[in-house]
């Protein structure tokens, strides 16, 4: 009986131990953190927005159908390169083969009336209104007959400079009408890119500014290079309630395309701040939080206001000051007085 007493309290004993040791572990918890050190330095605040590149006026031409004729031939395609003079869309010649003719007959007639009534009047046959008169019809025959040879002339429409076929309507075969656009070169070494921005930061931006590219809707898109801007629009657009930047960029590190979206950071100033790494920010509803951690190893949720940022910075407006320590690592797994253990 004493043998089993023992035993018994022994087994009490022992899980007694395993319950304090797990009781200990959970106070001793921590949750592993890499934290960085808030710091009072230089940031350049930088004005992002969405552009699409645009053909900068005088530097575009849209070709048009001179009369209504069947496209015979296409003779380039679109996004190719031409060059001045190049012959681009191919109408059927015989309708302005045929309006030339007509035209020119009819030339011919009119000459011949003027001549007779001439010598009409010269000899004072007719009355000189009829001379008058067939001076008018000649006149008008001379421009008609002109206007049909520039037609006939048009039946190929060619490019009026350098560039590239932005936009390409005609069908090969069907039919069109007088004033259809066809084809459109765009000289791509003349471009506009703009963008739009709020009225409050476009107060902020200057000509001249540089402005970072990338293509598509982010800064994480495809480099493009930089350019800088041309102006700033004083107009709020009415739709949009935004106001345009048009930017210049003469090189970039790939052609760019009439059309493209492409994402601009527009630098507009550079001024000292408190400064985290972006990481650090924790974003809760429409606002962001850092956690903060003290001393004794506890990690305090602080509400911050988020000024300007570039690709690894953020500027800290309130809510910190330079050289409170800051998770970064493991910050979206860390609640309000964690307790936090400090990684290399």
């Amino acid at each position: 009986m004493k043998k089993l007493v023992v035993a018994l309290a022994f087994i009490s004993a022992l899980g007694a131990c395993r319950k304090d040791k797990d009781d200990e572990a959970k106070v001793d918890a921590r949750i592993p953190v890499k934290v960085t050190i808030a710091q009072m330095q230089s940031i350049s605040e930088t004005i992002g927005g969405i552009g699409t590149v645009t053909a900068r006026p005088g530097f575009v031409a849209s070709l048009t159908a001179p009369a209504q004729a069947r496209v015979l031939r296409i003779a380039v395609s679109q996004g190719q390169p031409v060059v001045r003079g190049q012959a681009l869309v191919l109408l059927d010649p015989l309708p302005f083969q045929t309006a030339s003719q007509g035209a020119q007959a009819s030339l011919n007639a009119a000459q011949r009336a003027y001549d007779r009534a001439q010598r009409l009047v010269a000899a004072g046959i007719a009355p000189r209104k009829d001379l008058e008169q067939a001076a008018t019809d000649l006149a008008l025959a001379r421009g008609a007959a002109s206007t049909a040879q520039r037609t006939q002339a048009l039946s190929t429409l060619r490019s009026p400079l350098d560039g590239s076929v932005t936009r390409l309507n005609a069908i090969l075969g069907s039919f069109v009408d007088a004033n259809q656009q066809l084809v459109e070169v765009t000289d791509t070494r003349a471009l506009d890119l703009i963008l739009t921005t709020t009225p409050a930061n476009a107060a902020k931006i200057h000509n001249g500014a540089l402005v970072r590219l990338a293509a598509g809707q982010s800064a994480s898109g495809e480099a493009l290079g930089s350019g800088s801007v041309a102006s700033v629009s004083a107009l709020v657009d009415s739709a949009s309630r935004g106001v345009a930047i048009k930017v210049r960029a003469p090189s970039t590190l790939r052609p760019l395309r009439v059309g493209e979206t492409f994402f601009g950071e527009i630098a507009v100033g550079t001024h000292a701040a408190v400064t985290v790494p972006v990481e650090a920010l924790v974003p809760e509803g429409d606002q962001f939080k850092v956690f903060v951690v003290d001393a004794s190893g506890i990690a305090h949720a602080r509400p911050v206001t988020v000024g300007a940022r570039t690709g690894a910075l953020a500027e800290i407006k309130s809510g910190l000051s330079a050289g409170e320590k800051v998770v970064t690592y493991g910050a979206y797994g860390v609640e309000d007085s964690a307790k936090v253990i400090v990684g290399k």
